[in-house]
């Protein structure tokens, strides 16, 4: 357990000029913008308490997606979705979330490893580390620049058997990224969650207000992907 971990799920970016005219205008992307504060706040919340407790630990990495941004609730993401569904099923197990609003791979190494670290030092490893990762890189081209290359160093640092998605996204670096999980999955160091060829093949209806963010449903079938992969690697009795 740690009893002294301190980590903050709000990023440490202001908003950019775009969404923030954007908000400005449209009232459902100001709804789901609306949430990215109180949801880290709920999320550090959480956190606090998992992270003092005892029994098997499941890290969650990642942005947005990870923290539940556009689901009615914060538990609604597709986390906290498969955490009630592993629950149920038997599994007694801590929930530590460290995702963050529009997070980068490069956030992921700089922050949230080591937080997932400092989680672990000194106790047993995390019984489950999942990441999901990658969108907020590929949808600006200056920040596709060197994705590849980020990822890879993102893999050398996880967890041996850690559950990693790749990106349901059309361009070139997203594909590269898929290729090397692929082969690493295939080698034994990784678990591949396929959001590629298992996730929603439409996204009408799973959509928040913003039109970009999963709604409930969107998160809720995000969770079975990655519900699959947990059970097809046996980590979870």
């Amino acid at each position: 357990m740690a009893l002294d971990f301190d980590y903050s799920n709000r990023s440490v970016r202001p908003r950019g000029p775009v969404l923030s005219a954007l908000s400005a205008t449209f009232p459902g992307i100001r709804a789901v913008q609306e949430q990215v504060l109180p949801y880290a706040v709920w999320w550090e919340s959480h956190n606090r308490v998992a992270a003092a407790g005892g029994g098997p630990l499941w890290v969650a990495l990642g942005d947005s997606m990870t923290q539940g941004i556009g689901a009615s609730a914060p538990d609604r993401g597709w986390v906290g979705q498969l955490s009630g569904r592993l629950a149920a099923r038997g599994w007694d197990h801590r929930l530590v979330n460290l995702g963050v609003n529009g997070a980068r791979v490069e956030d992921v190494l700089d922050r949230q490893l080591p937080a997932l670290e400092s989680l672990t030092a000194g106790a047993a490893p995390a019984a489950l580390v999942t990441v999901v990762i990658g969108s907020n890189d590929v949808v600006v081209r200056r920040h596709r620049r060197g994705l590849v290359e980020r990822f890879g160093e993102l893999l050398d640092r996880l967890p041996h058997g850690a559950l990693v998605s790749n990106l349901p996204n059309p361009h070139r670096e997203a594909r590269a990224v898929d290729a090397m999980l692929r082969e690493r999955a295939d080698a034994g160091s990784l678990v591949l969650v396929d959001m590629r060829r298992d996730g929603p093949r439409s996204w009408r209806g799973r959509l928040a207000s913003d039109k970009f963010h999963p709604n409930d449903r969107g998160y809720a079938e995000m969770a079975g992907v990655v519900e699959r992969a947990v059970d097809a690697a046996g980590l979870v009795g």
